[in-house]
């Protein structure tokens, strides 16, 4: 789950895309949302799996200026992303490290 914060944390897409999809997060249903989206409803973190590779695809014929892209698709697509990163535990510091800030 790790390697999932770190794909979200390191998204870079326009402001105002990000900024309407975090105020779009209270209106998310998860098994509404989900199934009209992927067509399921998996578990949070193979959801989220999903959602980065179709965020990612739509995000590219963004950039090409395509004429099929659907900014409402995308939004849809990056508030499930926000709601289902939110679900996943946070990722945990090494052993090693917590010992060591322990110790100062």
């Amino acid at each position: 789950m790790h390697a999932l914060h770190q794909q979200m944390a390191h998204l870079r897409r326009p402001r105002l895309l990000i900024r309407a999809a975090r105020l779009g997060t209270t209106d998310y249903r998860r098994a509404r949302d989900l199934k009209r989206l992927l067509g399921a409803v998996p578990g949070p973190e193979s959801a989220l799996t999903q959602l980065i590779a179709e965020e990612s695809r739509l995000d590219a014929i963004r950039r090409e200026g395509a004429a099929e892209y659907d900014l409402r698709r995308h939004l849809e697509v990056i508030i499930a992303m926000i709601a289902e990163a939110r679900m996943l535990p946070a990722p945990q510091k090494p052993a090693l490290e917590v010992v060591q800030e322990a110790a100062l």
